[in-house]
């Protein structure tokens, strides 16, 4: 109590001083117009900037629910897109189609359901992807994995009810045909495991006329990939003398260090070209059925 007394008295003038300097303050905006409208105007800038700060950091924390939602109203646009539809052949057709058709008489050929990432690896020569999707909520192997923006990601592998593995892009035993956007010429993407930001694609002949910033796509020729959506950008052209093929190094277009959404798309005529072309394979090359 003697140490607050006499931190008081030592310091009493400078209290004094700072009481009067408060109150004459509080008279000078209370009772004087002028001086009371720039004090409100001070005082509402002043909490306007804190409160846009607030609501920055609040924002923040809420980009989670934000995406979702935003993801999830994509998914419902995307299946809308007329590049899920196709026509039906209605002048060969004897009995009409099952698959449900729209007022356009196109039936659907991908459906697009979203996940969310819960697992993600890029530093070995085979990464997977994870996502909180399962057989509970529709998806099945073989199934193709595009990100937020609809670039290539993967393959699904293995389902659980609940949860799905992907085989990325990047992973040494995955293969997707893929085709040069602007002259629709096909080969076969890859990774060989080295550099994660740089696929191959293999089997583009040297006739075809290709240039560094060319942008590579899904082709119409993947059972599992709809046609046309973003694989990457060629970023290096390399000539084999000892073949008729070029060598391209793909910068890929998925963000595969920050992968949070995907989209599962579903083929919905997956089974049947998967079944005719395996029973075309086994018929042609069983010696059994082609003896010589």
């Amino acid at each position: 109590m003697r140490n607050v007394i006499l931190f008081i008295r030592r310091y009493f003038t400078f209290f004094t001083f700072l009481f009067l300097q408060v109150a004459s303050l509080w008279f000078l905006y209370s009772f004087n117009k002028f001086h009371q409208a720039q004090f409100l105007q001070s005082a509402n800038e002043l909490t306007g900037q804190v409160n846009s700060r607030y609501k920055k950091v609040e924002n923040f924390f809420a980009l989670g629910d934000e995406n979702r939602r935003v993801h999830t109203l994509n998914d419902s646009l995307i299946n809308l897109l007329p590049q899920q539809f196709a026509q039906v052949d209605t002048a060969r057709q004897l009995v009409r189609d099952t698959v449900p058709t729209d007022t356009l008489n196109r039936y659907r050929r991908y459906y697009f359901r979203p996940a969310a990432v819960v697992y993600n690896s890029t530093s070995g020569e085979k990464n997977y992807i994870q996502i909180d999707r399962g057989s509970l909520h529709g998806i099945t192997e073989n199934m193709s994995v595009l990100n937020s923006d609809g670039a290539a990601v993967g393959v699904v592998v293995n389902v659980s009810p609940r949860f799905a593995q992907v085989m990325s892009l990047l992973h040494v035993r995955q293969k997707v045909n893929v085709a040069l956007k602007k002259s629709g010429d096909f080969g076969t993407m890859e990774w060989d495991g080295a550099d994660p930001g740089l696929l191959l694609v293999k089997g583009l002949p040297k006739s075809v006329a290709v240039k560094v910033g060319d942008s590579v796509v899904t082709s119409r020729y993947s059972f599992n990939f709809p046609p046309g959506y973003p694989v990457g950008t060629v970023a290096a052209i390399i000539s084999d003398p000892g073949t008729n093929f070029f060598l391209l190094k793909v910068r890929p277009a998925a963000r595969f260090y920050n992968l949070q959404y995907v989209f599962v798309v579903e083929n919905l005529q997956y089974s049947e070209q998967a079944q005719l072309d395996e029973q075309s394979r086994r018929r042609i090359e069983d010696p059994k059925r082609n003896p010589r």
